[in-house]
């Protein structure tokens, strides 16, 4: 067997058949470098057939991939359903990441004890497990995590044994710092790749200090940093980077990294010129990522078998140049920041 192992600042990093393994959080769990996320089973990114989402989750496995992350909203709970069907034909053990919190029952001012709890339970039901293994508060107000009384119930339902671990979903540098002063938070989830540098310079570090793991979402900004759209690209009437492109539905910055799309395109196209051969722009995106420490686990979705192997890849590629980093941070800075929309 092919194993490896590293130290960082992170702790233990274990290379295992070409897929790193990383902690998420201060005893957490072991989980390969590269997940999947899950939303578009639920049919936000346009209509999807189950044999099609089994196949993507197949695939994952297949590649390394241990890791899901879904949430009760995506598809009204269809994403966990099928999550659940699948992992009882998986033999190979899987982490599940779900999320509560943005059900119109509880978002925007109707959070109790009780309604969430029973959301909890729904989840576990459409999992077919006994307990959740890590339940994130999914972008809720930040006046209610200043609050801080969900953490409370998190606590209590842990204590309770219907979930395992808790973290957080947020939309701004600003929510995470409030949420890392919560005593048992395993994780924050950030959108985080080389359209979103802001994160970089203080929540990062300030997790990694604390022990809290970081799950990246959005890692190529609803596909902008596939490098593979143009301005003429469409969308299905029922995918949010066509109803949400200018933040109708829900945060801006959760489609196309708050970047006006015709921009994010011309964006994109400029970064093709970074990517170093032999890698797609996708993978090098990926590998960007991965590069930085703090993270625990990057979660891309896969709208085919063959995405989720490729994204599974970046795991097995080298580091990138120090030089290219610079490179893209000052991309960043002079073409990128002043476009961003949306709290970040």
């Amino acid at each position: 067997m092919d194993c490896a192992r590293r130290w960082t600042n992170g702790g233990w990093r274990f290379r295992n058949n070409g897929m790193t393994k990383r902690t998420l959080g201060r005893g957490g769990f072991e989980i390969g470098e590269v997940g999947l996320g899950c939303w578009q089973f639920g049919g936000d990114f346009g209509p999807m057939k189950d044999a099609t989402a089994f196949t993507i989750l197949e695939a994952a496995v297949a590649s390394g991939t241990d890791f899901f992350d879904t949430a009760d909203v995506y598809g009204a709970g269809r994403s966990e359903e099928l999550i659940g069907r699948f992992l009882k034909t998986c033999e190979t053990p899987v982490t599940v990441a779900t999320k509560v919190g943005r059900e119109a029952i509880l978002y925007p001012d109707k959070y109790s004890r009780e309604i969430v709890r029973d959301s909890l339970l729904r989840s576990i039901k459409r999992l077919d497990v006994d307990a959740l293994d890590l339940v994130q508060l999914h972008c809720v107000p930040p006046a209610v995590l200043r609050d801080g009384e969900i953490f409370d119930w998190l606590r209590d339902f842990k204590t309770e044994g219907i979930i395992k671990h808790f973290g957080a979903s947020v939309e701004s540098v600003e929510e995470g710092l409030v949420c890392l002063k919560q005593e048992g938070l395993l994780s924050l989830q950030v959108i985080f790749n080389p359209f979103r540098l802001k994160l970089a310079t203080e929540l990062l570090p300030q997790a990694q200090e604390k022990g809290v793991g970081v799950i990246v979402r959005l890692p190529l900004a609803s596909g902008l940093l596939s490098g593979k759209f143009s301005k003429a690209t469409t969308f299905a009437e029922t995918d949010h980077r066509n109803y949400n492109r200018d933040g109708q539905a829900f945060n801006v910055g959760e489609t196309f990294a708050g970047l006006p799309f015709e921009k994010g395109v011309e964006l994109a196209d400029a970064l093709k010129e970074f990517v170093p051969e032999g890698m797609t722009m996708a993978q090098m995106t990926l590998r960007w990522i991965l590069d930085h420490d703090a993270v625990s686990v990057i979660i891309p979705g896969a709208s085919s078998p063959a995405q989720a192997t490729g994204n599974a890849a970046a795991a097995a590629s080298y580091r990138l140049p120090a030089e290219l980093h610079v490179r893209i941070a000052e991309f960043y800075q002079e073409n990128v920041a002043g476009h961003i929309r949306g709290p970040y």
